[in-house]
């Protein structure tokens, strides 16, 4: 028996949030063409926008942590839409951005944090085409926001 995307989680020690609500005027997810679209992720803590800003008050070990954090709430989006992780059949690509400041130049690291959790969840299939980005500022202070795009199994 094939093991799911779930379990895989669930023996790493990764537990999905809630996937939440827009804070504005879009949808958390669009399916269309095979594909699922899913919109920015930021990341929460303990209820909170986990905030802070690259190479100023965040080291790149938190701005990790930050990502995966965005990572996991976009697995909580995509169980959301498609009521299973295992109709994911591969993970695209992900957008990554990176509040920092002008010179840091670390985002690919930071990054790393969700591009290793899709990795963990999906295996080979979780090997995905990115990018990593320094902005400065993002929505609601968050440190790091992470949209995506799936091909998903009908």
């Amino acid at each position: 028996m094939t093991e799911t995307v779930d379990a895989r989680l669930a023996a790493a020690g990764h537990q999905l949030p809630e996937a939440l609500a827009p804070i504005a005027a879009y949808v958390p997810t669009v399916e269309v063409g095979g594909f699922l679209h899913i919109s920015g992720q930021v990341s929460f803590r303990d209820g909170a926008v986990v905030s802070g800003r690259l190479g100023d008050d965040m080291d790149v070990d938190a701005g990790r942590a930050a990502a995966e954090l965005c990572g996991l709430m976009l697995l909580a989006q995509m169980k959301k839409a498609l009521g299973s992780l295992d109709r994911v059949e591969r993970v695209v690509k992900l957008g990554v951005f990176v509040t920092s400041t002008p010179n840091f130049a670390r985002q690919p690291e930071v990054a790393n944090g969700a591009s290793e959790l899709m990795q963990l969840a999906f295996g080979d299939a979780g090997r995905h085409a990115r990018s990593a980005v320094g902005v400065p500022a993002l929505p609601r202070g968050a440190a790091v926001e992470i949209d995506a795009i799936v091909k998903v199994r009908d």
